[in-house]
Parts: C-alpha cells; sequence; structure tokens
C-alpha cells in the first residue's frame, strides 16, 4: 500500500483557497443589497474527517460549486457523471486514482490536480494506507 504524504508550500500550508468570484461595479449615490456574487476567502479545516461544503452555488457563485473530501483507505466516491460541468481536484493529502470509464486512470498524491472533462463518468478510489483528502470544484462548462 501507499504512506500518506503532507503537502507544503504557502499556498497549501495555509490551506486558504481563495475564491475571486465576481466584482460588482459600485453604484454611485446609492445603497441598495446586491445578490451577486462577492470575492471571499475559504479556510478549509485540515483536521476535518468528513465532507465540507466549500461552494454552494448560486447566489453564492455564479456557477462554481466544490467541496472538501476525505477518503478512507480503499474508499472510493462512487461512480458518478460531471454531466454539463468541468471538474477539478486538487489533492491535499494522501494518494489515490481517477479512474475515467473507457479511459485512462489517473494516478493522483498529494500535491497533485486532475481535471475531468464535461460528460465524463468517473470516479476517485483512495489506493493508500493513510486517508485521502482533496477539494474538488465544477462549473457550468457549456
Amino acid at each position: 500500500m501507499y504512506g500518506s504524504r503532507s503537502v507544503s508550500g504557502p499556498f497549501l500550508k495555509s490551506l486558504a483557497f481563495l475564491v475571486l468570484v465576481s466584482f460588482t461595479p459600485a453604484i454611485a449615490g446609492t445603497q441598495q443589497a446586491t445578490t451577486e456574487p462577492q470575492a471571499k476567502v475559504i479556510h478549509l479545516d485540515p483536521a476535518a474527517d468528513e465532507y465540507v461544503r466549500v461552494l454552494g452555488g448560486p447566489p453564492e457563485t455564479v456557477t462554481m460549486r466544490s467541496g472538501q473530501v476525505v477518503l478512507a483507505s480503499g474508499e472510493s466516491i462512487g461512480k458518478h457523471n460531471t454531466e454539463a460541468y468541468e471538474e477539478l481536484l486538487v489533492v491535499f493529502e494522501g494518494e489515490g486514482v481517477m479512474q475515467i470509464t473507457g479511459g485512462p486512470t489517473l494516478s493522483l498524491r498529494a500535491g497533485s490536480v486532475a481535471y475531468c472533462p464535461p460528460r465524463t463518468e468517473h470516479d476517485v478510489l483512495n489506493t493508500g494506507a493513510g486517508r485521502m483528502r482533496y477539494l474538488y470544484v465544477v462549473a457550468i462548462a457549456e
């Protein structure tokens, strides 16, 4: 089996995911409430041991959704299809694979970034001895 690895470096060490979603122009002379997405910083807890929603889609974002996933050794997320969405995975901890149905099996480890195109059935499996923790981000591609 594979061992778990920790991610180093200022970006992942702080585990802060900066999302500059949208800037709403100021409307001179008005104090109107806005439903437009706003820039924000989201801090991820490296000790989390279960799914954490990060971005929930509109009105928080334009189309983007994301979450932090934690898989135990041997656990998979389950086959699913991206439908009209593109998906990005950023692996923080552990090792695993992204299995593309009818396509390649992509090796993942701490520090890996994987891309899955729209209309693609796939699964993510933890192949390591320890837990696997990653962030997924999906956005409408069409």
